[in-house]
């Protein structure tokens, strides 16, 4: 079942329901950058928004956040707010710190998703029962990690008491990532995409460009269709008011199954970020 509307959410196997679609703001700057455009994409109807300590804008997220419940009428409840605990934090009080950082910066009661930013070796195993403990108690919806290959969730499952609700990785149709998401689906993980545009680098695919004027829309509104028909949550980035809108116009046609398959096809197992196997920081 695709969603239909920006509003419509996925269930995560613990029962919480999270938006298909959201803003996603790595690298957008802390200040009057990050606070207008979480707030367009808030007036205009996004609900689900993505941040990370690392990214060092949570205070700007959070004032965003705060404005636009008072200015537009949305409630807390009504929003789904995600970050990242990042690598130097990862060992069990130390996450548990970071979370309640995060939270001080947003100037939240509770997050509804937090992750394990990456899977730094020896390290990611102590996090998750951070986690676990945070979930346990009540203090975050929902937890998750992020850039896990198989071998990473394969451990993480291994000792784990809560399996992750989600997986969020780098996936585009350069990436598609078959692997993790056959294992995902599997363990009843869901998988969220980040850089879904590959950040503007697919913009002049021609196999996109051509699917895009059949139906009369742009090659960035093809590939978040193509992952929402995937069944892949979504976080697109922009700043711009015009582009944030144009991004969630993706609930007005349907991809058929050839080009699904044509776009499918475009994989190169091809990477803008780091592999998770192989990264210093």
């Amino acid at each position: 079942m695709t969603a239909q509307h920006l509003q419509d959410t996925v269930t995560l196997h613990n029962g919480v329901k999270m938006p298909w679609f959201g803003l996603g703001v790595f690298k957008v700057e802390d200040g009057e950058e990050v606070v207008s455009s979480v707030k367009a994409a808030i007036k205009n109807g996004y609900r689900s928004i993505d941040t990370a300590a690392v990214y060092q804008n949570e205070e700007g997220v959070g004032q965003a956040i705060k404005e636009a419940m008072e200015q537009y009428g949305v409630a807390r409840e009504e929003l789904f707010i995600t970050s990242k605990v990042w690598n130097s934090d990862l060992g069990y009080e130390t996450a548990i710190a970071a979370y309640e950082t995060s939270l001080a910066k947003l100037g939240l009661a509770y997050l509804d998703l937090y992750l394990i930013h990456w899977p730094k070796p020896g390290r990611y195993k102590e996090a998750w029962r951070a986690l676990e403990t945070l979930y346990k108690e009540g203090r975050v919806k929902a937890i998750g990690v992020s850039n896990f290959h198989v071998h990473h969730l394969q451990d993480v499952l291994d000792g784990a008491e809560i399996v992750p609700m989600v997986n969020q990785i780098e996936l585009h149709p350069r990436l598609t990532q078959q692997e993790i998401r056959s294992f995902a689906s599997e363990h009843g993980i869901v998988i969220e995409a980040w850089s879904p545009l590959m950040q503007g680098k697919l913009l002049d695919e021609p196999v996109l460009k051509a699917i895009a004027d059949k139906h009369g829309k742009s090659t960035a509104q093809v590939i978040l269709r193509w992952d929402l028909q995937n069944g892949i949550i979504t976080i697109p980035k922009s700043i711009k008011e015009n582009r944030i809108i144009e991004n969630a116009a993706i609930f007005d046609f349907e991809l058929s199954a050839e080009e699904m398959a044509q776009i499918d096809g475009l994989n190169q197992n091809v990477r803008v970020g780091s592999d998770p196997d192989n990264f210093n920081f």
